[in-house]
């Protein structure tokens, strides 16, 4: 079974040097669409409507087959509106799609893992997300291919059109469900008060620029499902203080865990349902996951961690 790159979603603002490096894997992929979601320049920054039109300019350099649509926002809308606006136009135009943010760098097998996962999954409602990330300490194994999360991961991710519709950004639904008792059952007490506090920062606007929260909170009262790969395909190359993120300006050893290759074909699970202790294994491990605690020795072992560790500790 041939399985061509589904439709791609770039999600870029003013940062070209990531822009080029995504764009680059996605043109590796080729896919027959390519919808690129755009924010405009801060009126306060008298340098981004430059770095904006190059970031622009470097998705448009599109040299193989392909429908290319794009929505350009020439006003700054921020964080939260306009990725939420930009996916919103996204399905309607498709009815699945990868999305990938200016500053996350796919394996080049994370387009071939999502499209025979959005192609698999695609009538199975129990099934949201296709996670582009997995982050599981060294020696922490996955008998398959991929298993199933209650975890969103959004650097790097693919769903269809029948789950984002029931993207609620208000989270109308919250107040009942934080009080019913269902996150204590789904998580550890420690991982439970965190996504309490996260949760209810999003509900109650203190998170003035997040949608993700939002979108996983989606999935929580939705009881949906996230696939997560057997190893981490996409690396993110904004976190620390030169990534230009803005949400993730500190140095943090997630920005040296690596991606890597998926291999194929791919072996599935047996049943779909969540798989706890894995669950439980990327929670602890995020938990540990400091850089005064040894955080190098448990990230994945692959040629560029290296280089990745020189970068972060000199």
């Amino acid at each position: 079974m041939t399985i061509s790159c589904p439709p791609v979603a770039m999600i870029i603002f003013n940062r070209p040097e990531t822009t080029a490096r995504v764009f680059e894997r996605v043109r590796q992929a080729r896919p027959k669409t390519l919808l690129v979601v755009a924010d405009g320049p801060r009126s306060d920054r008298p340098d981004e409507a430059e770095h904006c039109a190059q970031a622009r300019a470097i998705t448009e350099k599109v040299d193989w087959d392909c429908t290319v649509l794009r929505n350009y926002s020439e006003t700054n809308m921020g964080c939260k509106q306009r990725p939420i606006s930009g996916l919103n136009w996204v399905f309607e135009n498709v009815e699945e799609a990868i999305i990938l943010e200016d500053d996350c760098l796919p394996d080049p097998s994370f387009f071939l893992y999502c499209g025979e996962m959005l192609e698999r999954y695609r009538n199975d409602a129990r099934v949201m997300v296709i996670n582009g990330n997995s982050y599981l300490p060294t020696g922490c194994k996955m008998p398959r291919s991929y298993a199933f999360s209650r975890l969103l991961r959004s650097w790097g991710w693919a769903t269809w059109r029948r789950a984002w519709a029931l993207y609620d950004v208000e989270m109308k639904q919250w107040p009942a469900f934080r009080d019913s008792g269902e996150l204590e059952r789904l998580f550890s007490q420690k991982a439970c008060q965190t996504s309490k506090t996260e949760l209810e920062r999003a509900f109650n606007g203190t998170y003035t620029q997040a949608w993700d929260y939002q979108w996983h909170f989606t999935i929580l009262i939705h009881g949906g499902l996230c696939v997560r790969p057997s190893v981490n395909l996409v690396a993110n190359l904004g976190i620390g203080s030169g990534g230009g993120g803005t949400h993730t300006q500190t140095d943090h050893p997630l920005g040296a865990y690596p991606s890597q290759a998926m291999a194929f074909p791919l072996r599935h699970p047996a049943t779909v349902a969540a798989d706890e202790r894995l669950d439980r294994e990327e929670l602890l491990f995020m938990d540990r996951l400091s850089p005064r605690q040894g955080w190098q020795q448990l990230l994945p072992r692959t040629g560029i961690v290296g280089k990745l560790k020189k970068m972060f500790l000199g």
